[in-house]
């Protein structure tokens, strides 16, 4: 089937992440959510120059100039030529998304009220990368699905399964009745993470940037542990302290390389 002719693209109502369809942008993330069985895809805008490439994963492609792509999306977002308009992925439950399969060990990541979507597309390209099995965020003071995070998460959003709780400390209950040793990074621990023998199943706690693991949450952990920093600098940006954790947790369990 040939790619439709070129024409522009009909504005968007919908707003950036407001629960109905939204625009994922860019060109690891629209491929990944047109590779992902479990999205529903509603229209995919690409550039002429960009429509070749397309043409096999969606050959009903809407063809447009960049200017006309650019109008369906907010102000500054960068579509690399792509755009794809979706409906939300289904809502993934805890149990079925956490449970480890026989002989896994398996990695959780949990993040304590990160609002800024950035933030949690780029812990959830971290996520996709180091082989976690899925992240878990509160249903209040989380960021929504949207094109922004999807673009920060580059395909991460399509491959790790998110679920979203009303209790964080409910949840993390929960996962330590599935045979998972909970560690909340706190900058004050007394631990380095960095001499932590991660043995078994494990979810790494993130807390935000500014106010850190919140304290009912932090009393749900197994252990707090820090990550090895020089004096005088207080702490990272989450997403790369998720990185970090997350690499270091996957560099000692050589067994699962």
């Amino acid at each position: 089937m040939a790619a439709r002719k070129h024409r522009r693209p009909r504005p968007s109502h919908r707003t950036e992440g407001d629960g109905g369809s939204y625009w994922i942008y860019g060109q690891h993330a629209v491929r990944a959510a047109l590779a992902n069985p479990n999205r529903a895809r509603r229209r995919l805008v690409v550039a002429a120059d960009h429509a070749e490439t397309f043409a096999a994963a969606a050959p009903a492609a809407e063809i447009s100039d960049r200017d006309g792509i650019e109008r369906l999306l907010p102000p500054g977002a960068v579509h690399q030529g792509a755009a794809l308009q979706v409906a939300p992925l289904p809502a993934a439950d805890l149990r079925s998304a956490c449970l480890p399969g026989d002989g896994e060990r398996s990695c959780v990541v949990v993040l304590d009220q990160v609002t800024d979507p950035r933030n949690v597309g780029a812990i959830l390209r971290s996520a996709a990368a180091f082989g976690a099995r899925a992240m878990i965020l509160t249903r209040r003071h989380a960021p929504p699905e949207s094109g922004a995070l999807a673009k920060a998460a580059s395909g991460g959003l399509e491959r790790v399964p998110v679920v979203r709780v009303a209790n964080l400390v409910r949840a993390l209950d929960d996962l330590a009745e599935l045979g998972y040793w909970r560690y909340g990074l706190d900058a004050g621990a007394d631990d380095d993470i960095a001499d932590i023998d991660f043995d078994g199943n494990m979810v790494l706690l993130f807390g935000a940037e500014a106010a850190g693991l919140r304290r009912l949450t932090a009393q749900a952990c197994d252990r707090l542990v820090r990550l090895p920093m020089a004096s005088g600098v207080d702490s990272l940006n989450v997403s790369a302290a998720a990185a970090i954790g997350l690499y270091l947790a996957r560099c000692a369990r050589p067994d699962d390389a």
